[in-house]
């Protein structure tokens, strides 16, 4: 059993880290007061290879593997947690959305362009009464000749606002889910209510889609008709590995920094980290990072291996999106009343790490997976 990466994946670990210490954390407290899309980065990603990574490079793509791609969007997450998410939901739903369900033609069209970081992608699914409950959708696609006529709405979705290439999941039926591609700029009745004023995740915006007899031709259906449930939850599962990095990342700044700030502060004459209680705290905050990180891994490394890894992924996004919350709030404890300020990055890394407990799949929800595959 070998933990340690290779040589490339070090590389690109390192390549991300030097790009996120130069550009985006000296942007970081920017991006979270004005909550604005950060294109010009977004752009310089694209550049990089990091808008398009798992996917093969016949389509534009970075050609990496998962391994890769979890550590660096750790690395984003850990610049940015906004940032992250953006990446997160273009790449880890819409773009795997398009790639494996998506014929030859849909991901020729669609792909090259998101994997270049031309086009953003996003992911309707969520609405007000099915968040969780995915079958409790009511958006409908109602076939007439050669066209579906979409009616309905979505909430929560991240890049839903400023995509190119929006998944959208839809009801073919009474009890039938189905999975189209949607192109805002060209697709008539495909309106954006509004996006919402988060506690964090700042820098993705987060829409209300309204779709009014917005009509899509037939060659926008990915798949088959009734296949859309097996794509979300298929698609969510893979999903839930690029969120524990999120919650990774996040929770690394969050040590770092406190890392740094015990060894500087003094109190009673002395560094505030020669005290143990503060040690101890360091100590926890270190294992909790390093322990998700194996989850993660593990997930990944199924993934790749084609074996089952729901539960694996369900266990990594469990564990990492609760230990980032910790490890953010044990941060301002360390920075004490310095912490609670926006003078310091902690109370930021705090608000940014709750979501990761709450999209793709809540704690609750993942705990329910979780026992149903114990128990299966």
């Amino acid at each position: 059993m070998d933990f340690s990466p290779s040589a490339e994946q070090q590389q690109i670990r390192e390549m991300v880290a030097e790009f996120v210490d130069e550009e985006v954390k000296p942007r970081a407290a920017e991006i979270d007061e004005t909550d604005e899309v950060p294109w010009d980065l977004i752009e310089e990603m694209g550049e990089l290879g990091l808008m398009g990574m798992p996917f093969p490079e016949e389509y534009d793509g970075a050609g990496l593997d998962y391994h890769s791609y979890a550590l660096a969007l750790e690395e984003i997450a850990r610049g940015s947690g906004g940032l992250g998410t953006v990446v997160a939901a273009h790449t880890s739903l819409a773009g795997n959305v398009v790639y494996h369900y998506g014929d030859d033609d849909q991901v020729e069209a669609y792909l090259p362009a998101m994997n270049r970081g031309e086009d953003i992608g996003a992911f309707a699914l969520s609405e007000p009464g099915a968040g969780s409950d995915v079958p409790a959708m009511q958006t409908t696609a109602e076939k007439e000749g050669d066209e579906y006529v979409v009616n309905g709405g979505k909430l929560w979705i991240s890049n839903g606002s400023v995509a190119d290439t929006v998944t959208l999941f839809a009801k073919t039926g009474d009890e039938e889910i189905s999975t189209f591609v949607v192109r805002p700029e060209a697709d008539d009745g495909f309106i954006v209510e509004g996006t919402e004023d988060k506690l964090g995740d700042k820098g993705c915006p987060t829409a209300e889609l309204r779709f009014d007899d917005m009509r899509l031709p037939e060659d926008r259906l990915l798949g088959e008709e009734g296949d859309g449930f097996r794509h979300a939850l298929e698609t969510l599962n893979g999903g839930r590995i690029t969120i524990a990095a999120r919650s990774i990342g996040i929770a690394r700044a969050a040590l770092e920094d406190s890392l740094a700030y015990a060894q500087d502060r003094e109190q009673f004459d002395q560094p505030i980290s020669e005290f143990q209680a503060i040690q101890h705290k360091l100590a926890d905050m270190d294992t909790k990072v390093e322990s998700a990180r194996m989850l993660m891994h593990k997930a990944a490394d199924k993934k790749i291996r084609g074996e089952d890894y729901i539960k694996d992924a369900a266990q990594a996004k469990l564990y990492a999106s609760e230990i980032s919350r910790e490890v953010a709030n044990e941060a301002i404890q360390i920075h004490g009343g310095y912490g609670y300020t926006k003078d310091f990055d902690v109370e930021r890394y705090y608000r940014d790490a709750k979501l990761n407990e709450i999209y793709e799949g809540t704690s609750e929800i993942l705990r329910n997976t979780i026992a149903r595959r114990m128990l299966k």
